[in-house]
């Protein structure tokens, strides 16, 4: 880490962190970046993002301890600034144990197609003229 990390660099580090001592508590991993950090410039607000986890995780979930990190960062305070991503950590963590992936095959129940493929065959057959509707159907084979 550069004098000023970026919140991803502080991300990075505390999964860095984990995967190298996957036992370690929360607590422990915070109070580890907290004393790498300190002494440290804090982050800049600009960039108060961890863009690389957007395809891992939802927004809502991965954003979930930047209002803390922010704080943080306000008050110059590091233990605030690693409370924050500790718990957006904890939230990318646990978001795949408890919910699945969006596109995990075995979570069926996700699958939006499931609830309304009755219902849009009824629409392409109502509307969808037959001859247009062999080739849709065509195209889809190939």
């Amino acid at each position: 880490m550069s004098n000023q990390p970026t919140v991803s660099d502080l991300f990075r580090r505390a999964l860095e962190i984990r995967e190298g001592s996957p036992d370690m508590s929360y607590d422990e991993i915070k109070s580890k970046i907290a004393g790498e950090c300190s002494g440290k410039s804090f982050p800049s607000p600009a960039f108060l993002t961890i863009p690389e986890l957007d395809s891992i995780a939802p927004e809502e979930d991965w954003t979930a301890g930047l209002p803390i990190v922010l704080r943080g960062i306000q008050t110059e305070d590091w233990n605030e600034v690693a409370h924050g991503i500790i718990i957006s950590l904890e939230q990318v963590e646990n978001y795949p144990k408890e919910s699945g992936r969006e596109d995990a095959p075995e979570k069926e129940w996700r699958n939006r197609d499931k609830g309304i493929s009755s219902e849009n065959k009824k629409n392409f057959d109502k509307w969808m003229p037959e001859d247009l509707m062999n080739i849709a159907k065509k195209s889809a084979k190939q």
